[in-house]
């Protein structure tokens, strides 16, 4: 064999276990970055598809469509105001609460409504709040499930609306902050 060719065959083999190197480091670059965003959302998609890349291709799709509207915090006014409609729901658990589970749901569908997610469909409203929540969505799916039980007890009712308080916390959480970061500024600016 000629010492060209030898030289063409090896180098063209190392290109080659090089692309399939950087293709299997990117690929698993991308899973952690998966992992890492959607934490624990990342796990269950995992588990009830059985397949990674068939859970990671789902993610990837719940990312691009989320990122086709717009979310954005509320006003300081609509949060203080869905705050304290939280407060009264809780506060009346304990004499009524499988109306408080319904009333729960639907104070959360307008502050996400608010927000600019879409609310149409309930499975949708998850997939598209574990992009920004992840945390919260395993949490969204068993509220409402007890929401939408015909019979639960009472301790589902009451995980059902602590799971509801989670998932409120998140969507006013980014308000809070921006609020705090506004007064940090204005107080830095007047010193």
């Amino acid at each position: 064999m000629d010492t060209v060719l030898v030289v063409v065959i090896i180098v063209i083999a190392v290109v080659v276990a090089a692309g399939v190197v950087a293709a299997v480091s990117s690929r698993r670059r991308r899973s952690h970055q998966l992992r890492q965003r959607f934490g624990p959302e990342y796990e269950y998609t995992f588990d009830r598809t059985d397949n990674r890349r068939t859970a990671e291709k789902e993610l990837r799709g719940r990312e691009k469509r989320r990122s086709g509207f717009e979310v954005s915090p509320l006003n300081e006014q609509d949060a203080a105001m869905y705050r304290q409609a939280w407060a009264d729901i809780r506060l009346r658990f304990v004499d009524q609460p499988v109306e408080v589970v319904g009333q729960a749901e639907r104070l959360v569908v307008q502050i996400m409504r608010d927000s600019g997610y879409p609310v149409d469909d309930f499975e949708q409203r998850v997939d598209d709040i574990s992009v920004d929540h992840p945390e919260v969505a395993q949490h969204y799916w068993e509220a409402h499930s007890v929401a939408i039980a015909h019979a639960a007890n009472t301790e589902q009712l009451r995980q059902a609306v602590a799971s509801y308080g989670q998932l409120v916390d998140a969507l006013l959480r980014e308000t809070r902050s921006r609020g705090a970061d506004r007064r940090s500024s204005d107080h830095r600016e007047h010193a």
